[in-house]
């Protein structure tokens, strides 16, 4: 059967037509063209096509000469300039793609400014642990205030655990971590004016506390309601992993500051990043949908706008319908708890007493023993990159999550407990060969971010930041106790294998026994039973 086609003939330029040709094209184009010069004042060329094989090739290079005149953003595009209309100086669909990030996807926006956050968290977090000396010693204070002042961060931490997780869950992760930086990082800025004025000094290192206390929870909650599970791993890495690059700028950081400007600086610099960071993390922009399955292990509600105008009423039935009992019931959150608890213990504990340990036992100077404090959250950097992209990896090929999970666990708890070892046992080695081996434990400790700090989101997306809530609860007891158990028991011992190494090696090495017997990734709903 044959087919009349009708086409617009133009002597002025080629148009062609299709579904995605839009108005912009006319106002950038035609613009203040005389109307009598459009096409569709011009003559009609017939053409028959006859047959189904003549008609598909029309329809194929129709299509053709679409595609020929867009762009990949879907704009039309020029390839000769405007042709017969002037110029060319003008470019059809043209947009200005600023900022950077714009056209990338909510998750990895949110992502990518919470990992900032927690970059900024771990600064405001050692800064204390640098500027504590001069302080000291203008303000006259002992080692039994110091150690008051340093511990008082802890305090606010552990508190705000479980408040975190179920803010979190209420209002959703983002509005309880802006909260969260900003109170921070004022109670940062205001260290140095309140210094001298020790109530005023501890409550605003237990604001600090608070502030960072409730950003674990708030970021796990987006990780589980925006990110896939073969994406996860690396999330969670890249989020958490933004402590240790704190950790570094902070130490690295700190010193040049204090000795230049004085303490107080280190204080209003890296309260005013948050302030900043809380600023711009308003433009990020939420127009986007959320991130949905069919990836996520089940579907996810949006807590943000049906609770946005809760009643405190409302609040208190949120609160009765977490399904705390069933918890508590699962054997697997107890693995969680209890391997949260080891973790911390070595971290907390090192991260306050290495420095000293390598100065007065590998006869480190000061400045050598800072640098050196430096190197195991470096390093942790390299490892927790490695320990991600294999555990994506290996879920992506088939492997069952909780194996997965398994492997990594055991990898962050054997590791430096292995280590802790060989650095306690006389095997006549260098200073420099003992901050080796412990530095390569502690990093590969940082496995733990792609074990136990990614099961909570495994487990129960929707509860992910109640769980870590609790387990992180435990996990801050051994900032409190375990920092000032290591002092008195070196003080009773004069030994750091016995006071430093020895309790770590224990906890790493029953963790990892829990860990392999009890824990699970498999979602699990926790339905009441009552």
């Amino acid at each position: 059967m044959a087919r009349v086609i009708s086409k617009p003939r133009s002597d002025f330029f080629n148009f062609s037509y299709g579904p995605n040709i839009g108005a912009s094209i006319f106002r950038t184009s035609v613009a203040n063209q005389p109307l009598t010069r459009l096409p569709f004042k011009q003559s009609l060329k017939f053409r028959v096509s006859c047959g189904i094989k003549e008609t598909e090739r029309e329809k194929a290079a129709e299509t053709q000469r679409i595609l020929n005149g867009l762009e990949v953003n879907g704009q039309l595009k020029e390839k000769d300039g405007l042709g017969e209309f002037g110029s060319g100086s003008g470019e059809v669909g043209f947009n200005w793609d600023w900022p950077p990030w714009k056209n990338l996807p909510q998750r990895y926006q949110l992502i990518g400014t919470t990992s900032l956050a927690f970059v900024i968290c771990n600064m405001d977090k050692v800064n204390l642990s640098v500027a504590i000396i001069p302080m000291s010693h203008q303000f006259g204070w002992n080692a039994s205030v110091a150690g008051l002042v340093q511990s008082s961060f802890f305090w606010g931490y552990a508190l705000s655990q479980l408040p975190g997780g179920w803010l979190s869950k209420v209002f959703g992760g983002r509005k309880v971590l802006e909260v969260g930086v900003l109170v921070w990082s004022l109670a940062t800025a205001l260290v140095p004016v309140l210094a001298g004025f020790m109530p005023g000094l501890i409550f605003s290192r237990i604001l600090v506390g608070i502030g960072e206390g409730v950003s674990p929870s708030a970021a796990t909650d987006m990780i589980a309601r925006s990110i896939p599970i073969e994406e996860r791993s690396r999330a969670v890495a890249f989020v958490f992993g933004g402590l240790s690059v704190g950790s570094v700028l902070g130490l690295l950081l700190a010193p040049p500051l204090i000795q230049n400007y004085g303490w107080g600086s280190v204080f209003y610099i890296f309260g005013s990043l948050g302030i900043a960071w809380f600023s711009v993390f308003q433009f990020v922009r939420e127009d986007e949908p959320p991130f949905r399955a069919p990836y996520l292990s089940r579907p996810q509600s949006n807590p943000t706008s049906k609770s946005q105008g809760s009643s405190l009423k409302e609040l208190s039935s949120s609160l009765r319908d977490v399904p705390w009992k069933e918890f508590f019931k699962s054997k697997a959150v107890w693995a969680m708890i209890y391997a949260h608890f080891c973790g911390s213990w070595g971290h907390y504990t090192c991260l306050s007493w290495l420095p000293t340990y390598f100065s007065e036992e590998l006869d480190l100077d000061l400045t050598e023993a800072a640098w050196v404090s430096v190197l195991p959250p470096l390093a942790s950097i390299f490892v927790t990159s490695i320990a991600s992209q294999l555990a994506d990896s290996l879920i992506s090929k088939g492997v069952e999550t909780t194996v997965v999970r398994k492997i990594c666990q055991t990898i962050a708890f054997v590791s430096p407990a292995t280590c802790m070892i060989l650095s306690s046992v006389d095997l006549g080695l260098s200073p420099w060969e003992v901050v080796s081996i412990l530095t390569g434990g502690l990093a590969l400790s940082s496995f733990a971010l792609s074990g136990l700090y990614c099961t909570h989101q495994d487990m129960s997306p929707e509860y992910a930041s109640v769980l870590l809530g609790i387990t992180n609860t435990v996990g801050a007891i051994p900032g409190i106790v375990g920092v000032a158990l290591t002092g008195y028991l070196f003080d009773s011992t004069h030994s750091w294998a016995m006071s430093l190494f020895a309790p770590s090696i224990f906890f790493y090495l029953t963790g990892t026994i829990v860990w392999l017997a009890l824990a699970s990734s498999k979602p699990q709903t926790f339905s009441r039973t009552d």
